[in-house]
């Protein structure tokens, strides 16, 4: 594209139809243009811009960075990536988690460059914690098209009705609402201790 758009906080549009839609290299010229936020594009081609994270959220995901991170360190079998990552999916979108971690064989075979660029590879395992700006419908849809794209476990954080909504390939979704919740694989031995992520939404 000739002219590349970029908007100002303040100004930011939720989301954008670009008709004819942009090509993976100018999509993201696009998302370098405007790097003070996360740029997602949906299967259907549309873009979703989303606002930098509010201090809760952030402190919010901060935490489950720490306690991942806690786990990674004793598995280290494959990669983790943070909320500033985006995954091209096999439907044509593009996804951006705030935690991914990716097994070994996903990755294999990938060039430095492609290293260095958004990732043509489906995580194995994500983490979405919703903000307010999020709704419940969105945030779901979202999980489940990280989860038909090939995701094997995916967790929905909602800190605000202090549940997890847990998704697995070939099951129904489970609402969990109890502090200590248990990683199956590709995260066994993984615990994430919810009361300590709770608190971050207050001082």
């Amino acid at each position: 594209m000739n002219t590349l758009p970029r908007f100002e906080a303040h100004t930011l549009p939720r989301s954008i139809v670009v008709d004819p839609p942009m090509s993976d290299a100018d999509f993201e010229e696009f998302c370098l243009a405007n790097d003070g936020v996360q740029v997602e594009r949906t299967n259907e081609g549309v873009i979703r811009m989303n606002p930098p994270a509010a201090g809760a959220s952030s402190r919010g995901n901060f935490e489950i960075c720490i306690q991942f991170g806690a786990w990674f360190t004793k598995h280290r079998r494959g990669s983790a990536f943070d909320s500033s990552s985006c995954f091209y999916l096999s439907d044509g979108s593009l996804l951006g988690p705030d935690l991914a971690y990716v097994l070994e064989e996903r990755l294999e075979g990938l060039t430095d460059e492609q290293l260095d660029s958004f990732l043509h590879v489906c995580p194995n395992f994500v983490i979405e914690l919703m903000s307010k700006s999020d709704t419940l419908a969105q945030a779901r849809s979202k999980m489940e098209s990280w989860v038909a794209n090939g995701v094997q476990l995916a967790w929905l954080i909602d800190p605000y009705e202090k549940q997890v909504l847990v998704y697995q390939n070939g099951a129904d979704t489970v609402r969990f609402a109890g502090i200590s919740l248990a990683g199956t694989e590709p995260v066994s031995g993984l615990i994430l201790d919810l009361s300590k992520v709770w608190r971050c939404y207050k001082v």
